[in-house]
């Protein structure tokens, strides 16, 4: 009973959230997912009228349900432009948690959230393992990306296009970290995130490359869980507040002037959902959170706004690089002139614009895994914007962007090389 009426309460704050939707469509000119397959079902206008009459459709049809609120991207574009304010991306979620309440998680999606995600040091041994078997059943594509693919993994992950594992990752090449200030400077804790730590190692080295030439400390921790975006997106609330649990551990002793992360999406959730997650923890946990919100930042949005680094006039031999807007980042974060000023911080580059620099690039986090077809549709359109600015590089402030654009590059045999605005910038020093 006690179950039941938790859904209830649940369900009519959903409705009162969703009340202000006028279904004007201003949703539909923005989705990238209506942009590929033109069905009202797919927008968020449809996705609200679904909501609206959840307990009803979770009755009838659970799977479906589930399936039709899984179609989306989470991308933002509704909410960022919705005349009525409506938070659309706080129902989605609520809902996407409601929905599996209801329905449970599958074993792999729970093995992954509850186990992986929530197990620092087993997911980092599972890392460190899977590099070295991982060429088994990967070969290069030859590539400007320096991608790989399987064919022998095809029929779980289709035609991909991945960067390798890197032999060593993050938090074997430095372990933890915690310096002293420097003559009374700034202290960051820096927190990488799971592809910064464990895929794009590159990436994470060159933020902490640029930290030490400006004599910023640094904390890091090699024990740092997920941020929780992952199981958020697919509504495992529990698993989220496993990981936050562990983060705010870690985090509550240290003295730091902000939290800075090289990945949009990390970025978001510490500042959006953390707090919001950790009510369901404690009061501690609660002011915790929302004191660590506050000092949250995009890595771009510290070097530029914070450490002071702007654009210089590019040299004559200055190499084309245009950007691509994360959506967690612009219309999430408001963040979107900083990343540009960062890469104009290199002369050896010279900026160009690309044609819909915030439309998504199809990732959406898992809606890639179990929407392949539809995640590559989407990203062509981002490709073929990046390919017609006729720049070199692309540049992107988000891990998960970087790897979707890597794949539907490599897929197109494109000679377009994808980096992180921090790298741009790195090289420069």
């Amino acid at each position: 009973m006690a179950d039941v009426k938790a859904l209830v309460s649940r369900l009519m704050t959903l409705e009162d959230r969703i009340i202000a939707c006028m279904r004007c469509g201003n949703c539909q000119a923005v989705c990238p997912m209506f942009g590929a397959t033109h069905m009202e079902a797919d927008v968020a206008r449809g996705k609200l009228a679904l909501v609206d009459d959840l307990a009803h459709e979770l009755i009838r049809d659970p799977e479906a349900v589930a399936d039709k609120l899984g179609r989306c991207l989470l991308c933002g574009s509704c909410q960022a432009n919705c005349p009525s304010g409506v938070k659309i991306m706080d129902v989605f979620m609520e809902a996407r948690e409601i929905v599996y309440n209801y329905l449970g998680l599958s074993p792999i999606k729970k093995a992954i959230f509850r186990v992986v995600l929530a197990k620092p040091k087993l997911f980092n041994v599972g890392m460190r393992i899977g590099s070295p078997v991982s060429h088994v059943f990967f070969k290069k594509d030859n590539s400007a990306q320096q991608t790989v693919n399987s064919p022998l993994l095809r029929p779980l992950i289709g035609d991909r296009h991945i960067r390798s594992l890197p032999n060593v990752p993050l938090h074997a090449k430095v372990g933890s970290i915690n310096e002293p200030r420097k003559s009374g400077g700034l202290k960051i804790a820096f927190y990488p995130g799971c592809m910064g730590d464990k895929y794009y190692v590159g990436m994470a080295e060159a933020c902490l490359k640029v930290f030490k030439y400006h004599n910023v400390a640094v904390y890091m921790s090699s024990d740092f869980a997920c941020c929780g975006i992952p199981a958020i997106s697919s509504g495992d609330g529990k698993a989220m507040v496993m990981y936050l649990r562990k983060n705010l551990k870690l985090l509550e002793d240290v003295d730091f002037d902000y939290i800075v992360t090289p990945c949009g999406s990390c970025a978001g959730t510490m500042k959006e959902y953390w707090p919001k997650y950790a009510h369901r923890i404690d009061d501690t946990a609660y002011y915790l959170a929302k004191d660590i919100a506050k000092k949250t930042m995009d890595v771009t949005q510290f070097i530029v706004d914070v450490l002071g680094v702007h654009a210089m006039q590019p040299r004559d031999s200055a190499v084309d690089v245009t950007y691509h807007d994360s959506c967690h980042l612009r219309k999430g974060l408001g963040v979107y002139t900083q990343p540009r000023e960062l890469l104009q911080a290199n002369p050896g580059y010279h900026f160009v614009e690309m044609k819909e620099a915030d439309r998504c690039c199809g990732c959406g986090g898992s809606f890639t895994l179990f929407h392949y077809d539809l995640s590559k549709q989407i990203g062509q359109r981002k490709r073929d914007n990046i390919v017609n600015s006729n720049a070199r590089i692309v540049a992107a402030a988000c891990p998960a962007c970087m790897m979707q654009l890597e794949d539907v590059l490599a897929s197109n045999h494109d000679s377009v090389t994808v980096k992180h605005p921090v790298e741009i910038y790195a090289e420069s020093l």
